[in-house]
């Protein structure tokens, strides 16, 4: 970042000396030397992030990405098997009573935790999700 600054005071200077002709050119080079410096960071992000999915792919890990599996997924995965369950909630009153009742929601709690629990499946479940 210093060098950044010094790369600005130093157009400035030129801008200064040389007058507003030359304005244009300096304004460029330096945009020219701030787009390398973006350059450089995002491709060291990139090469750190791809390394680290090959470790996690060695791993045998769930390559993770930004945002899986956060609160949000979760959160909507609920409110759409709550929405889910009132029309088959009242489907299994119709057909089969109580018992059917107790039925649809134990389904609909086991969708439920199995979502919630299956990055602590076992390794060999992960693999065989892969396939």
């Amino acid at each position: 970042m210093d060098e950044l600054k010094n790369e600005l005071d130093a157009t400035l200077h030129a801008r200064r000396e040389l007058g507003t002709e030359y304005e244009a050119a300096l304004v460029d080079s330096f945009l020219g030397k701030v787009e390398k410096g973006l350059d450089a960071t995002i491709d060291r992000q990139v090469r750190r992030r791809l390394g680290e999915q090959q470790v996690a792919t060695a791993r045998g890990d769930r390559p993770r990405t930004p945002g899986a599996d956060g609160f949000g997924e979760r959160f909507g995965f609920g409110i759409i098997s709550l929405v889910l369950a009132i029309p088959l909630s009242a489907i299994a009153v119709a057909q089969a009573g109580l018992p059917g009742l107790i039925v649809a929601w134990l389904g609909i709690v086991g969708v439920n935790a199995v979502h919630a629990f299956r990055d602590r499946l076992p390794l060999s479940a992960r693999h065989e999700d892969r396939d």
